[in-house]
């Protein structure tokens, strides 16, 4: 049993997620206006690049502080008729509040983007250091999946579904624990969806064969997450998506010996391709992931408080620093005398 986790810690646990779901609900209704405009940050440089947009790290004028500016494209969002999708991310970002999970600093729009003021997150995206040492000790994965694993606990708690978790969607701070950010595919679920989003190789059966699904689609990508921070590739991969989606329906896949045999068993029990039999989605939920045996040296209650002592902590010699993050082309916002989309995002 995972140390110093019993029934009783995990209903404590559940009390102060039922604390923050109230504060989560009241932040989703309530859609504030910001008085902040692009003026008020100096743009440092470009250092991501999305499905709708650019990121760049900027600086407050007044505070002097750094924030990651992700800039959307309004004419983007509405040929890709993602309108809707883009105001449920606003409003999902401005309603949680959790250590492992990246907050809205603020949001604002003017005539060509909407943009979203995030954290700065010095460290970069975890995929940077997978794929840099080819896979992580097992110490090092267990300590980020078990924020991994809290975070969605809390986001299932508020009802929403996250459906993209992947190395690039996790950030590492300077302090050595992670934030997962990118609620583009995000969604507030009563009880099933059918919508087929997410990133190939971390795609749940379920999603796959449209048959509806829920929550427990993020258990498997959880899977998915530890079994390539231990080897440095997803389980499932193949060049023609055809053949991917057979891989993961049928649920091969080969564990490499470098994997002690509990990370093993927990990555067999997250990627089982029934969801009713999968780990996250039994009768005690999350509280079975919790207990497995490969948390077994790992207190639950010092991750959550962040007491515990980072394996790995990231070399960021100022708070502005960008070397952690690749370099990019540098590119300059368009501008526009003429507001674009008005009414369509007149709710963001």
């Amino acid at each position: 049993m995972a140390k110093h986790y019993t029934k009783q810690n995990h209903q404590d646990h559940q009390r102060y997620l039922e604390i923050l779901k109230e504060d989560f609900q009241k932040k989703y209704e309530d859609a504030p206006n910001s008085d902040k405009s692009l003026n008020n940050y100096d743009s440092i440089k470009a250092i991501g690049s999305g499905a709708y947009g650019e990121v760049f790290l900027v600086r407050n004028k007044s505070t002097f502080t750094y924030h990651a500016l992700k800039a959307v494209d309004k004419k983007v969002v509405v040929e890709r008729k993602q309108i809707k999708h883009l105001i449920l991310e606003k409003r999902i970002l401005q309603g949680v509040q959790f250590p492992f999970i990246v907050t809205l600093d603020d949001a604002f729009k003017d005539n060509v983007y909407l943009y979203f003021v995030l954290p700065y997150m010095a460290g970069g995206e975890l995929f940077t250091y997978i794929q840099k040492y080819g896979g992580l000790s097992d110490d090092v994965s267990k300590f980020y999946a078990s924020q991994v694993i809290l975070a969605i606990e809390y986001l299932h708690y508020c009802n929403v579904v996250h459906r993209d978790i992947k190395p690039e969607n996790i950030l590492v701070d300077t302090n050595g624990y992670i934030k997962l950010c990118d609620f583009g595919f995000c969604k507030v679920l009563a009880k099933k969806t059918w919508t087929l989003c997410g990133t190939p190789e971390y795609l749940a059966p379920e999603v796959i064969m449209s048959k509806g699904y829920s929550f427990s689609v993020d258990w498997w990508a959880i899977g998915v997450l530890i079994f390539e921070m231990g080897t440095g590739y997803p389980p499932f991969f193949a060049s023609d998506p055809t053949k991917l989606y057979e891989n993961i329906l049928d649920g091969h896949y080969k564990c490499p010996d470098n994997l002690v045999p509990d990370c093993k068993s927990i990555i067999k029990g997250l990627l089982q391709v029934d969801p009713a039999k999968r780990l996250g989605s039994l009768k005690a939920g999350v509280f079975e992931i919790k207990v497995h045996s490969w948390f077994s040296d790992l207190s639950w209650a010092s991750i959550l408080q962040q007491r515990t002592t980072p394996p790995f902590v990231p070399i960021c010699p100022s708070p502005g620093d960008t070397s952690n993050f690749p370099e990019i082309e540098q590119i300059k916002l368009k501008n526009s005398s003429k507001c674009f989309y008005e009414d369509e995002f007149e709710d963001f």
